[in-house]
């Protein structure tokens, strides 16, 4: 009847089936990641050129909230040298700023003939400057009073909007009133497309007197000092700050009406209009596409790397998985091995043992031959259940730090003749031989040491053809430590094999190790060693025999003089 193989079960359907979700979630993810990068780069590309245009205008909000409400701290006496260092400190720190003209103005209730005239209040220019850095020198004058040129429209076009402001404001003015922010900028301000004019703030007792010039015939009174200043201004001057170079390849004015006809899908454009005095003009902001991916790219990175780092991590957990039931699977054919391999070993002397029992019960009488054998056999089999009671109670003591090294002085050459003559009584075709060399006492527990002769003994038999059962045990110090090899002609160890030899329950399959072996000899010599602070190594070549290699340390050395002849050293043994 087959055997019914025994199998552990290992399900990695459910380990595939998870890596497949984890593969299937990190695409998903990683396409889904992507796509809202992408999607908020393009948010951003549509909502941060306020910031642009915030940065880019911030000189002219300066300008025209601080710079020009300066000319009202003149209170209208500017003249032309004073107003030539104010324009040039302009037209240096605010480049867009190409042109000024300035009307050096007086208000009174004398009879006018250049100007605007409400009642008896009059308001003419007294004298028109032009600056800016295309201007030259000698165009510097364009009207005064006292020569003899006129005004011409277009040089008192801006001044005729102020007067005619001012004027009214002065007819309707409530003295007992005070103005608010919003009266003042819409009186004593003009902002037309790339032109600001302002006219200084009167002080309220020069209200009061202009007042009382429109609206009560007076003798001619002193001519009262107003400035005006008219701002030209270029958009294309202004110094554009792209604070999001990553976002915006081109930025540029364009005037309000600019369309971009070039139906090109490669680009994106996005536009913000210009204020106040540049509101006929706008923001121009583009990028190819090829540029933003760089954007989106780098952005997407970090996430990127995180969702990689998670769906290793769940790699690794299922490897982790992968190996432990690769390890279980291991440990339950070890174990399951063990428990066959132990069984087998226990019933073999108990069924031995059973039925010399039953033939000596069974017998009605015993002659001294078969009664001499029967107690053989029975000790015998009994010998060979306490040796495998000792070698699994010992292994399980050596793990848990139970037993202790008990130290005494060990003449070598004693400790291996007895050991070889046991094993010449029992396998007397076993040729072993020995050498000792540069010692001769070793202190140790004997019993310990005794065990690891036994076990590699044991192996080098087992594992050896009839006709090259031939093991040779060299022992010798070095430096601060004595070396141990058992060196066989035996049917030697795979390279595959070195790293598993030591493991317990763990049996190499071969013609050799079809009796049964419980996978215990060498994890048992490996134990002890470590016990006893040693190391063990081995070298094998499959058809030449192995080399095993004990190095244990010299604990307590012996004096010289407290061991024997130096003739009893480095002696060589034959045990046919």
């Amino acid at each position: 009847m087959k055997e019914q193989k025994q199998l552990y079960r290992k399900n990695f359907l459910l380990i595939n089936i998870f890596l497949i979700l984890i593969t299937i979630s990190l695409i998903f993810a990683v396409t889904l990641a992507y796509n809202l990068t992408k999607k908020y780069v393009e948010n951003e590309f549509s909502s941060r050129k306020i910031n642009v245009l915030e940065q880019t205008i911030k000189p002219y909000n300066d300008f025209f909230k601080n710079r020009i409400p300066e000319i009202t701290f003149y209170q209208g006496f500017l003249d032309s040298a004073s107003v030539t260092k104010y324009v040039h400190n302009v037209l240096t720190k605010f480049p867009f700023v190409e042109r000024v003209v300035f009307y050096d103005t007086g208000i009174s209730n004398h009879t006018i003939t250049e100007g605007f005239r409400v009642n008896n209040f009059g308001i003419t220019p007294k004298a028109v400057y032009q600056f800016g850095k295309n201007v030259p020198q000698n165009a510097t004058v364009l009207y005064k009073s006292n020569g003899l040129t006129n005004l011409s429209l277009k040089t008192a076009d801006e001044f005729n909007k102020m007067a005619i402001k001012f004027s009214g404001y002065i007819e309707s003015l409530d003295t007992t009133k005070l103005l608010s922010t919003e009266e003042n900028f819409n009186i004593f301000y003009s902002v037309t497309p790339n032109r600001i004019t302002y006219m200084n703030i009167p002080r309220r007792e020069d209200l009061n007197i202009y007042k009382d010039l429109m609206s009560r015939n007076q003798p001619p009174s002193p001519i009262y000092e107003q400035d005006i200043l008219t701002f030209y201004l270029n958009p294309d001057k202004i110094k554009i700050v792209n604070t999001h170079p990553d976002l915006y390849e081109s930025v540029s004015i364009k005037p309000l009406v600019y369309e971009n006809l070039e139906n090109n899908e490669d680009h994106m454009g996005t536009d913000i209009t210009l204020p106040g005095a540049f509101s006929e003009s706008k923001l121009y902001l583009s990028s190819s596409k090829s540029f933003l991916k760089i954007e989106i790219g780098r952005r997407f990175l970090p996430i990127a790397l995180a969702l990689s780092i998670i769906y290793g991590v769940l790699v690794f957990i299922a490897y982790l998985i992968y190996r432990n039931l690769n390890v279980n699977s291991k440990m339950f054919k070890l174990q399951y091995d063990f428990i066959n391999n132990l069984t087998h070993e226990f019933k073999t002397p108990v069924s031995v043992i059973k039925i010399a029992g039953n033939n000596i019960r069974s017998a009605f009488q015993l002659s001294e031959r078969e009664r001499k054998h029967y107690g053989k056999i029975l000790d015998e089999e009994a010998d060979k259940l306490n040796d495998l009671m000792n070698k699994l109670l010992s292994f399980t003591q050596i793990e848990n730090n139970a037993i202790t090294i008990k130290y005494e002085d060990v003449n070598l050459e004693i400790f291996c003749q007895n050991i070889i003559d046991s094993y010449q009584i029992k396998y007397p075709h076993f040729q072993i031989t020995y050498e000792i060399s540069d010692i001769a006492y070793y202190k140790t527990d004997p019993v310990l040491l005794a065990s690891i002769f036994q076990n590699l003994i044991d192996n080098a038999y087992k594992y050896s053809s009839a006709e090259h059962k031939v093991l040779y045990i060299d022992i010798y110090k070095r430096k601060r430590s004595v070396i141990f090899q058992f060196i066989d002609e035996g049917i030697g160890i795979a390279a595959t094999e070195m790293t598993n030899i030591f493991r317990k329950f763990y049996r190499i399959q071969n013609q050799y190790n079809q009796q049964g072996s419980v996978g215990l000899g060498l994890a048992f010599c490996k134990e002890l060693v470590n016990f006893m602070n040693g190391t063990i190594s081995v070298k094998s070549k499959v058809g030449s025999g192995s080399e095993f290699t004990i190095e244990l340390p010299i604990e307590k050395p012996v004096q010289l003089n407290e061991v024997e002849s130096t003739s009893q050293t480095n002696k060589f043994l034959t045990i046919n």
